[in-house]
């Protein structure tokens, strides 16, 4: 966004905030969204921040996107501000180890070391670079917006005097519970460390104020395991990209398909499931597999492919664009979300979007956001799985009723523009909320001598 289109959306001075700090229920906001980091083509939270910025700012709000690498692809309105880290974990070079020159400060530093002792240290460090970097524009914002950082400098923030809203996708202790059971021995140790920032995030979400969140399933789970307050979780949906997740009538499906968009070797995205479920099929119909995913060399997934003779026989795809990526959707006979958890799933909605008829598994939010427009199995459960994906397969009747299904099921409860508004009522609500606490707070002052 330009600067002189900045200054047209923020409020002149006759638009100041009410008596209880929320302003008229039309003007314009000033938001600051934070995001650790910001992957434009998978992972929910860089997805997430683009599209919620992209309808905050055609709403009319000024939106400024505080971000670490990798830097998020935003669309025209909303303006990203970088906060470089380190880029410790860059696809291409992982788990690196800077040179001296690289060093700024002493963030830089906490960041290195807590690499170096299996700690995940960049929600923290993030949090505090923008700490430091909003220290001087109290006054240019109204609230922030986290996108699941939780980090201690967020506190920081909200002494600042700044309404904090926050995101939370699903809480990443769900993850750390998968991951330390799949893990053998010794191997539980660095698990351990490396999620020991669940800790943090949980500290922080029960004292940072308004917390939202997708479904209903992923607020029990923030309930249960951050143990914050049940009236500060407000269930918001999220949405899906209509203009690219949609039908292709022109584009023929292709026979035998199958897609899923799941990161490889996270073992809560149940591609090993799908992988020994695939094996089976693969020996009694004419089907292929594609994963938009990037494969670790000698990776868990890559071992797993070698095990079962699929080595070479199943299509893994990444960087691929927006638009690839839809029409490798649409293109498919069936889809699957194979995960052992999902707090929501924007892939299963995206493939619903694109009428791809839909296998996912029974957990978590899945059975909330699908409804009747999938087929649903056991996860983990490998034969159940193939089972689903043979008769589906089989069945194109079946396949047509999960179709129309899923494409009414979009229309009438996910779409990105209901989002953003619903994400303004909060934000609105913050701000009110910190206006009366402010009010009290002065009323309550001892008045000098």
């Amino acid at each position: 966004m330009s600067t002189a289109a900045a200054d047209q959306v923020r409020p002149r001075p006759e638009q100041a905030l009410g008596t209880d700090g929320s302003g008229g229920p039309d003007r314009p906001l000033r938001v600051c969204l934070l995001s650790y980091r910001s992957k434009p083509h998978c992972g929910g939270q860089g997805i997430f921040l683009r599209h919620i910025s992209r309808e905050l700012a055609a709403l009319g709000h000024h939106v400024e996107v505080y971000s670490g690498q990798p830097y998020p692809e935003l669309e025209p309105g909303p303006k990203l501000i970088e906060l470089p880290s380190l880029d410790l974990y860059r696809d291409e070079d992982p788990f690196r180890t800077p040179h001296l020159r690289e060093y700024r400060d002493w963030i830089d530093v906490l960041e290195v070391l807590g690499m170096w002792t299996a700690y995940f240290p960049e929600p923290l460090t993030f949090s505090l670079r923008a700490l430091r970097a909003l220290r001087s524009r109290v006054a240019d914002f109204d609230v922030v917006h986290d996108n699941q950082v939780l980090a201690y400098g967020n506190l920081g923030i909200a002494r600042l005097g700044l309404p904090v809203v926050t995101s939370i996708h699903h809480p990443i202790s769900v993850d750390r519970r998968i991951e330390l059971a799949a893990a053998r021995g010794l191997r539980k140790i660095p698990k351990w460390r490396w999620y020991s920032f669940v800790r943090m995030q949980a500290r922080v979400a029960r004292r940072i104020g308004p917390v939202m969140t997708g479904s209903e399933s992923s607020r029990a789970d923030i309930l249960r395991d951050f143990k914050v307050p049940a009236d500060n979780v407000r269930v918001v949906p999220l949405g899906v990209d209509t203009r690219l997740f949609r039908p292709r009538p022109g584009v023929p499906r292709v026979a035998g398909r199958i897609v899923a968009v799941a990161s490889a070797d996270s073992p809560v995205k149940g591609v090993a499931t799908l992988l020994r479920a695939y094996a089976k099929l693969a020996a009694e119909r004419d089907v292929t597999l594609t994963v938009v995913s990037k494969l670790v060399p000698d990776g868990p997934t890559e071992r797993l492919l070698g095990e079962l003779s699929l080595t070479g026989r199943v299509q893994f795809v990444s960087g691929i664009s927006d638009e690839q990526l839809a029409e490798l959707v649409a293109s498919a006979e069936i889809a699957v979300v194979p995960s052992l958890y999902e707090g929501f799933s924007l892939p299963a909605v995206e493939h619903m979007a694109a009428g791809t008829p839909l296998v996912a598994s029974r957990t978590g939010a899945l059975p909330e956001v699908t409804g009747d427009a999938a087929m649903l199995v056991t996860p983990g459960d490998a034969e159940e799985l193939c089972a689903a994906l043979r008769s589906l397969h089989d069945a194109p009747a079946l396949r047509d009723e999960l179709s129309r299904a899923a494409l009414a099921r979009v229309a009438e409860r996910f779409a990105w523009s209901a989002v953003a508004r619903a994400t303004v009522a909060e934000y609105r609500r913050a701000i009110a909320a910190r206006g009366r606490a402010d009010a009290g707070a002065a009323a309550g002052a001892v008045p000098p001598c």
